[in-house]
């Protein structure tokens, strides 16, 4: 069930980049271009993961999945924050860590059980 709603709430970020992406692209000052689309590109791609990946049920992949998300939460939040409301990008470091940790999860889940 919550693995379910990760992968809903996981499709609504992905149009959420779609948007953020479209901002960007017109709306956006050529200073806070740069955040908002990286944000962009790395919530769809990322959030398309968690959605590929859902059928993945181990306690290795939840775990990873659950990194992911807090990532893309906490990376992309933090380059759109900034690039919208002039906000720190301190948490930026520490959602590029998760998602990292979270695809390294993957990568040992899917060697462990293919």
């Amino acid at each position: 069930m919550i693995l379910r709603r990760m992968s809903a709430l996981a499709a609504v970020i992905c149009a959420l980049s779609v948007a953020l992406g479209a901002y960007a692209s017109h709306v956006a000052s050529a200073q806070d271009r740069k955040h908002l689309a990286i944000a962009a590109i790395f919530a769809f791609a990322n959030s398309l993961a968690l959605i590929v990946l859902s059928p993945r049920d181990s306690r290795l992949a939840t775990v990873g999945k659950f990194c992911l998300l807090a990532g893309v939460v906490l990376f992309c939040g933090s380059l759109a924050g900034a690039g919208l409301f002039s906000t720190s990008t301190a948490a930026a470091p520490v959602g590029g860590s998760l998602l990292i940790l979270g695809w390294l999860l993957t990568a040992a889940d899917f060697w462990r059980k293919p």
